[in-house]
């Protein structure tokens, strides 16, 4: 989403293997994310590496041939859609219900970066990589870095990128199109599209069996029910009362669309990535996507009433974004400005919320979490997506390593979440620090010297 992201690439993680008390070689349990540790150069890598192997699926086919498990996958996200190919390619039934009317019903947000031990490892395993490759922009990693009076302080769009070995390779991707790559590996019918879920209900029928409440209609009988449905979820509801809170931060989403023939000036100022600028209490982030548009972020950390409050009219978008400049980016360059008033073919305000850290509850056995659902957090390490597509694939291992027994699948689902909560709660804990350096005075400059110490 944002682009925090970099805040990982740029050592904020690099003792991530000592905070989780990873041995280079330690096998502690299970096949898991964080046990399969090779000593890897990426110190993020070790923390998500391998988290599934490759043999050990196929190994397992012929038993989930047999099996007769029925998973539901609440929503049809990156997290959701993973989970369901690797379900699929070990012979494991499983259906998607999703909210959306179809493939197209809703925008999926600007682009993401996986990385080679987090997304890309899940899309791996998928059988996805070459697919991915076709899709995904290698230039959308450059940044550009710049004071809140428009000094630039560093730009990869000139110097090029001088970045470690194990911060490299992290492409871009067009969040609607891993989307589509995802949507078109998998079985015809396996999303049922238009479903809102209202609940999830142990089955007063058939012991160990969970029953779907939708909005218009009840689906019954399954074994495991998978959460993917994000921030909101209802299947972390029947989990927890646990709700996200509101973390501090109101981004004003900004769209330029056409770039190349309308808005050419935005295009070049931009760079063929991402151009951020970080001050006290304020930031501006820009992304290009690559269906030639740009997503600017307007962010402010204000009180959650502050978009009812701040006397702007957020339904006109000309006024709103000439406010917006005049009472909290009046000192800013002027091509920081010019910015928020050039993106002026859509305004969406968003407050961020976000689940406390080290958040967690008591496993069920029968329904479990992966993404947003668990532990969603602010975009300020760029985390979400990698996070949740590795979610997905320890969750498939686990559920494959049962070998189709029942009796099983709760021991697995508690290991499973066990390690995946462990995870998540180091990387909140980084998210918690990105968010604070991407609203400080001495944010940029900061990033700026990371990555020319890289």
């Amino acid at each position: 989403m944002l682009g925090g992201h970099l805040l990982m690439r740029l050592g904020l993680l690099t003792e991530e293997q000592r905070q989780l008390g990873i041995e280079k070689n330690g096998i502690k349990g299970p096949v898991s994310t964080l046990n399969i540790i090779q000593g890897t150069q990426d110190r993020y890598s070790t923390a998500i590496a391998q988290s599934i192997s490759k043999q050990q699926i196929s190994n397992s086919k012929d038993i989930m041939s047999q099996s007769n498990i029925r998973v539901a996958i609440i929503g049809g996200g990156p997290a959701g859609l993973t989970l369901a190919r690797l379900l699929q390619l070990n012979n494991l039934h499983c259906s998607v219900f999703e909210l959306d009317t179809d493939s197209l019903g809703r925008d999926q947000g600007g682009t993401v970066d996986l990385h080679p031990q987090g997304g890309q490892l899940a899309l791996k395993h998928a059988g996805l990589t070459e697919e991915f490759k076709k899709l995904s922009r290698p230039e959308g990693e450059a940044l550009k870095l710049l004071k809140y009076d428009g000094t630039v302080l560093y730009d990869e769009n000139v110097i090029g990128t001088n970045r470690p070995e194990e911060y490299a390779n992290r492409p871009e991707i067009d969040r609607t199109k891993l989307r589509q790559l995802l949507l078109n590996s998998l079985k015809p019918g396996t999303v049922v599209w238009n479903r809102k879920l209202q609940s999830v209900q142990k089955s007063s029928l058939q012991a160990g069996k969970y029953d779907l409440i939708f909005q218009d209609s009840r689906e019954e009988g399954f074994d495991l029910v998978v959460g993917a449905d994000g921030a909101w979820s209802k299947v972390r509801s029947f989990l927890t009362d646990q709700q996200p809170y509101y973390s501090g931060v109101t981004a004003i989403e900004l769209w330029a669309e056409d770039i190349d023939k309308r808005h050419q000036w935005l295009s070049d100022f931009v760079g063929a990535g991402n151009c951020f600028m970080f001050d006290e209490g304020r930031a501006i982030q820009c992304q290009k996507l690559g269906n030639s548009s740009i997503r600017v972020y307007a962010g402010v950390r204000q009180p959650e009433e502050w978009l009812e409050k701040c006397g702007i009219d957020w339904s006109s978008s000309e006024t709103a974004r000439q406010k917006l400049i005049g009472q909290y980016y009046a000192d800013c360059g002027d091509e920081l400005k010019q910015a928020i008033l050039d993106a002026n073919d859509k305004l969406i305000p968003r407050r961020m919320w976000m689940l406390p850290v080290g958040f967690r509850w008591r496993c069920d056995g029968g329904a479990t979490l992966v993404g947003d659902a668990a532990h969603v957090m602010t975009p300020f390490a760029g985390v979400g997506v990698n996070l949740a597509m590795v979610d997905s694939l320890d969750l498939a291992n686990a559920i494959v390593g049962c070998g189709g027994d029942r009796e099983k699948l709760s021991d697995a689902i508690q290991a499973y979440e066990d390690e995946m909560l462990s995870r998540a709660e180091q990387f909140a804990k980084k998210t918690y620090k990105g968010l604070i350096n991407h609203f400080s005075a001495d944010g940029a400059q900061e990033m700026a010297m990371r990555l020319r110490r890289g």
